[in-house]
């Protein structure tokens, strides 16, 4: 280790680490802020040092060598024992933390009113919250666990199943009711959650196709791009909404909503809990996704659902 001490520099291993990572100088250099003739020289003195050739130069990038494939196979491996030493150094000082996404649907009706169960059983842990209601890109962003909607083909086990039925106000169902077939809701005012592209949750459409009710979306339809405001709106009588189960049971349990449960429809849509680096261990995060999957009645049970549609 001393004989390499003197011969090899910590920063030539680095940079031959994103090199072979890349298998191009140039985008190794961009990731080093440096530039491709930099990298092409450090990698030369590394060779030199060593007095092997570490990169076959061809056509649009390079190639390891077999000693470059055993190095590149060390340097990784001693720099993620290094990094691990570093985050256990850092959790001895530092008090954990941890970074929750979610949308604002599942943030408002369920993550902010169980949080402080959380915070209370992990009181030296920092919990940071971030929503957004677009279609979510958490492999991008410093992210620990993500909670979202995820549509059928996701394969991931349920912690919510999507059922949704038609909500409003009492006083509401009072004016325009009794609803009894769901070819009337189709008269009233509707009120809708936008859904950018790529989102699964059902709006009116799908909702109203679900139900073998033709409709067209009319100008007595209102378009929100926030679930709490969407809530808001039916607990005022603005019109009708599409309610989550899960989502929504505070105000159902209040009286500001009614839930039309008759008309309920059932997909295998809903929320998973995503790990944004299962690799990355820490007993912050183990403590948080223990916490949640409690909360939730066996949910590797809610996949193996076939066509139950009762709510």
């Amino acid at each position: 280790m001393a004989n390499i001490g003197r011969h090899v520099s910590p920063n030539l291993l680095r940079v031959f680490e994103v090199a072979a990572r890349h298998r191009a100088f140039t985008h190794a250099a961009q990731e080093l802020r440096s530039t491709q003739s930099a990298v092409s020289q450090q990698i030369r003195a590394l060779e030199d040092a060593l007095g092997v050739t570490l990169f076959k130069r061809v056509h649009r990038g390079v190639r390891l060598t077999e000693a470059g494939e055993q190095l590149f196979q060390s340097v990784q491996e001693g720099f993620a024992v290094i990094e691990r030493s570093i985050n256990d150094i850092q959790q001895l000082t530092t008090p954990p933390s941890l970074n929750i996404l979610t949308d604002f649907a599942f943030a408002s009706a369920w993550l902010m009113p169980n949080l402080p169960e959380f915070r209370r059983l992990n009181p030296g842990i920092a919990v940071h919250c971030m929503t957004n209601q677009g279609v979510f890109d958490h492999s991008m962003q410093d992210i620990d666990v993500a909670l979202l909607f995820c549509a059928e083909e996701d394969t991931r086990p349920r912690l919510l199943r999507e059922r949704v039925f038609p909500i409003c106000s009492p006083d509401f169902l009072a004016r325009h009711g009794p609803i009894e077939h769901p070819e009337q809701l189709c008269q009233l005012p509707l009120l809708t959650l936008s859904a950018a592209q790529g989102q699964a949750w059902m709006d009116w459409s799908a909702y109203f196709m679900a139900q073998g009710v033709k409709h067209g979306v009319g100008q007595r339809e209102l378009v929100m791009n926030n679930y709490p405001l969407l809530l808001q709106a039916a607990a005022a009588g603005q019109g009708v909404a599409l309610g989550w189960e899960g989502l929504c049971d505070e105000a159902l349990a209040s009286g500001s909503l009614v839930a039309l449960r008759e008309f309920c429809h059932d997909t295998h849509h809903g929320y998973t809990l995503i790990e944004v680096d299962p690799s990355e261990h820490s007993q912050a995060k183990q403590a948080l996704v223990d916490w949640i999957t409690a909360h939730f009645d066996d949910p590797e049970a809610v996949t193996d659902i076939a066509s139950d549609t009762s709510c």
